[in-house]
Formats: C-alpha cells, structure tokens, sequence
C-alpha cells in the first residue's frame, strides 16, 4: 500500500540526521512500500498507521550499506 500523506505535510518532512534532506513516499525497489525514503542518505523511515516514524533508531538502512 503506498504512503497516503497530505502533499504540504510531505512538502516539509525532513530527515532527522544532520543534512536534513527531504523524504519520499516509498523505497528505490517499491514506490508503494509504507516508508519514506530520504533523497540524501537514502534510510528509510517507516509509515505506520498513517504516521511517519521519524526517529533515526527506527530507521532502515540504506541498501549497499549501513547508515551511521
């Protein structure tokens, strides 16, 4: 199911890790996954119930490697 978030909430949801770059709906191997994706560093922070878990603890790697 793809990530349904208003497109102004979007607009201004940040990564929480220091470059603080903006986040899009789904991953780089499903635009439909429940996460949102960061266009910097790539982690992903998953959607649950509606609301964007936004804590760098819960965050998924990116793929190819290991956030830090």
């Amino acid at each position: 199911m793809a990530v349904q978030l208003d497109p102004q909430l979007l607009e201004i949801l940040r990564c929480p890790s220091p470059d603080h770059a903006p986040l899009r709906p789904g991953t780089p191997d499903d635009a439909d996954a429940d996460m949102l994706t960061c266009t910097e560093c790539g982690r992903g922070y998953p959607v649950q119930d509606g609301i964007p878990v936004l804590l760098l603890d819960e965050a998924v790697p990116p793929q190819g490697g290991v956030a830090g």
